[in-house]
């Protein structure tokens, strides 16, 4: 079997569920091509080399231009915070490296547009990690969709909810900082759901929206920090310079009418990543939470037997099922990555190219950035 070795920066959230992705995911399915866990990079050695022990790691490296520079290493795997993209990704694509980033793919517009600019030009893989769309339940959805089976489109009502700041004593994470996050819930969250919006009813035409901050000050972080996690330095406080919530009404190009809600404030939400679609044939809807469940309703069935049913998405016939583990038992989170994963080196050895790619996510940063601007202007943006 062909191998290809992989660069990962980055080692906290992110850093473990791509990590367990590029083991599993030749454990699992037949690959032609076999990712090699080289060398992990981050800036502090100890807390590395620990995190590189754990997951089989090669080597360690703090400096990640030597990373991205080593003729040995063929795939750059950006597991950083989004502040950080743009710099990267720009010297993997110019090093000729295929590119597995994590969402969102960076901080402004103009940034992503010469992100995909130089991947393109490069010739290399280049992949914006959405792992929803990679729900056996969400592929199934768009089965659906794509077989006519809701008709035309009229309606997305999309949600992501979290409630993880919603103590005023959680610290001001990168979160919650503008010059590290570009925006809170509304990029963090709402990009998730733009995506799988894009991918089920189609691009986005006006975008109208309005953002909201409930606390302004919090506990300056101490070193361990992290995504969900507390830790105050007790140094005193700090100004949060993004939104907690964000609220955005759409028109789609084929004329259907959207929603999306984003907020950490949503008291008892965990990581509600909800939609509904409803169409002129039937309606279809998935919560995150159930994430192997699609709630599917159809016109066609007789009326007496009318009604939304729910279908479980854990049979051979669903995508990637078969790989795991036998009829009805269920996959999650970290399965999704996998699923990338396994998609992304079969675009490498086909040549061809993955959705959603950098491409995908200029696209999704122009509509971001279009609710930005009309969050802060009151009115209606035209793409």
């Amino acid at each position: 079997m062909k191998s290809l070795n992989v660069g990962i920066i980055g080692y906290q959230f992110m850093g473990k569920a791509h990590s367990n992705a590029w083991l599993q995911a030749p454990k699992f399915f037949d690959m032609n091509v076999k990712p090699v866990l080289k060398v992990a990079c981050g800036r502090r050695a100890e807390p590395l080399q620990a995190f590189a022990d754990n997951w089989g790691w090669e080597e360690i490296e703090t400096d990640w231009k030597k990373v991205v520079a080593r003729d040995d290493i063929d795939i750059i795997d950006i597991a950083v915070p989004q502040h950080l993209h743009y710099e990267i990704a720009l010297a993997a694509a110019k090093a000729g490296k295929h590119i597995f980033l994590e969402k969102p793919m960076a901080m402004t517009l103009e940034q992503a547009r010469k992100m995909a600019a130089a991947a393109n030009e490069s010739g290399v893989t280049h992949y914006l990690n959405h792992n929803y769309r990679r729900c056996p339940a969400v592929r199934l959805a768009r089965k659906l969709i794509d077989d006519g089976k809701i008709g035309d489109i009229y309606h997305w009502r999309g949600a992501y909810l979290q409630d993880w700041i919603t103590d005023p004593d959680f610290p001001l994470t990168w979160h919650l900082q503008a010059d590290k996050a570009g925006s809170g819930p509304h990029g963090d969250l709402n990009s998730h759901s733009v995506d799988l919006a894009r991918y089920l009813v189609g691009d986005i035409a006006k975008v109208t929206a309005m953002t909201t901050r409930f606390i302004d000050e919090r506990p300056l972080p101490d070193a361990n920090a992290a995504t969900f996690k507390g830790g105050s330095s007790g140094a005193g406080m700090g100004k949060v310079t993004v939104e907690d919530a964000s609220f955005m009404t759409v028109m789609f190009e084929n004329g259907a009418l959207g929603s999306f809600e984003a907020s950490r404030f949503a008291t008892g939400r965990k990581n509600y990543n909800f939609f509904e679609i409803y169409g002129s044939k039937g309606s279809l809807i998935f919560n995150l939470e159930r994430m192997n469940e699609l709630q599917y309703f159809s016109k066609d069935d007789p009326d007496y037997a009318q009604g939304f049913r729910t279908i479980l998405a854990t049979e051979p016939v669903h995508d990637y099922i078969a790989n795991w583990w036998p009829p009805g038992h269920v996959i999650g989170y970290e399965h999704e990555f996998v699923h990338a994963v396994v998609d992304f080196m079969d675009a490498i050895d086909s040549g061809k190219s993955i959705s959603p790619d950098f491409n995908d996510g200029v696209k999704e940063m122009e509509i971001l950035d279009a609710a930005l601007e009309s969050a802060a202007s009151g009115r209606t943006v035209t793409l």
